[in-house]
């Protein structure tokens, strides 16, 4: 019976979701071609007196309430699962600490590689007037670049030493 209700409860989220994303892009479409950004968009509504669509502000908080919902369930479940994993299996939180360790200093390394300028100036000007505000964020954007590539090199290696582990056992 639990797995029906919780089938039942996904389903109902989900098409909530979808319902809620097709209204809102259809709302969205009939925002006028003069609103190019979010603050004009609030600027055309001050003006005007009124929202573009009244059911645009319900779906778009619906879809929000409901990321939001699903961003706390993934969070319970995880503690949840954590927990058990740490109670049942003993050499688990070693692994998971050793895990966390390796995440922190890959985001420790890509941004020490990280220089500022990873960015192009045209560019940093399009993403704020502030030039110290532009730096960080280019030093942001730099910093996620190499940890993506950090990561994409890890796995590489990672397929290539477990083929190698696999073809030296048979």
């Amino acid at each position: 019976m639990k797995e029906k209700t919780s089938k039942i409860v996904t389903l109902t989220g989900l098409g909530i979701a979808v319902i809620s994303t097709v209204l809102a892009i259809f709302f969205a479409m009939r925002i006028p071609d003069t609103v190019k950004n979010l603050t004009d968009l609030v600027n055309y509504e001050a003006e005007t007196h009124a929202t573009v669509s009244p059911f645009f502000d319900i779906t778009y908080w619906t879809l929000v309430i409901l990321i939001a919902l699903s961003i706390a369930a993934i969070l319970v479940f995880l503690i949840v699962k954590l927990a058990k994993r740490f109670a049942n299996e003993k050499g688990y939180l070693a692994k998971f600490l050793i895990i966390l360790g390796v995440c922190a200093a890959v985001v420790v390394v890509s941004i020490l590689l990280s220089t500022g300028t990873d960015v192009n100036a045209a560019k940093l000007e399009l993403i704020d007037k502030d030039v110290e505000t532009a730096t960080s964020i280019s030093k942001l954007i730099g910093a996620a670049c190499y940890m993506v590539y950090i990561l994409v090199a890890g796995a590489a290696a990672t397929i290539v030493y477990s083929e190698i582990a696999k073809s030296l056992k048979k």
